[in-house]
């Protein structure tokens, strides 16, 4: 069974979705199809489950087989399925249709955990919440601005250091920099802003680097 929220996923493509329509329950619906799928995937399911429904009751009135159909091959696919039909359900029952603000009230729903729950307040609501994935969780650490352990553990320590206006940018600055360079292996420290070069770090601790590139 998948757990109550999986990590790895990863977010630029809801970030497309929220562009486009800063909608919270796209965002939910999209971010809860991204866990453990590609960008590449993600988008295009996430644009076809919406353009047969894109609201809670348009999603509840669907066949649980439809809506694995039209989000595959997204990872877990058919769990996600369930769990999209079940959040949608409560959402009508318990708020009215309109999806809650608030972490304690979203991670209530099937399949959302703290991280699902800190993006809709970010892309949704326009809301401060720190979103830590494996990305923002392994650079914070590498770079020495926390140590923990858990991304739990990384939003609370990142709540108490950065600024409050930079809370709805850290996922998407950071995720971009861990693709493309600060990599979980070999990260590729001769390319890095923060720097210079591998024996002088002013910005940078390592921590945990014992190869790079």
């Amino acid at each position: 069974m998948l757990r109550k929220e999986v990590g790895g996923a990863t977010l630029s493509s809801v970030s497309e979705i929220a562009r486009r329509s800063p909608d919270p329950f796209l965002v939910l619906i999209s971010t809860m199809i991204s866990l453990r799928t590609k960008d590449e995937v993600t988008l295009p399911a996430s644009e076809r489950l919406f353009a047969v429904a894109d609201d809670p009751t348009g999603i509840v009135a669907l066949d649980e087989g439809k809506i694995q159909k039209l989000i595959y091959p997204a990872g877990f696919y058919r769990t996600k399925a369930r769990s999209i039909k079940k959040a949608a359900g409560i959402i009508i029952e318990q708020y009215g249709g309109r999806v809650p603000n608030s972490v304690d009230e979203l991670t209530t729903l099937p399949g959302v955990g703290r991280k699902t729950a800190n993006l809709v307040l970010n892309l949704g609501f326009g809301l401060p919440a720190i979103c830590v994935d494996t990305h923002v969780h392994r650079i914070s650490n590498r770079f020495g601005w926390v140590t923990t352990k858990t991304p739990e553990q990384t939003e609370l320590a990142l709540e108490v250091i950065l600024p409050r206006h930079h809370w709805i940018e850290i996922n998407e600055l950071l995720v971009g920099y861990g693709q493309k360079i600060c990599t979980p292996l070999s990260p590729r420290c001769s390319e890095c802003p923060f720097l210079g070069s591998v024996s002088g770090a002013p910005h940078c601790d390592r921590a945990g680097v014992d190869r790079s590139r």
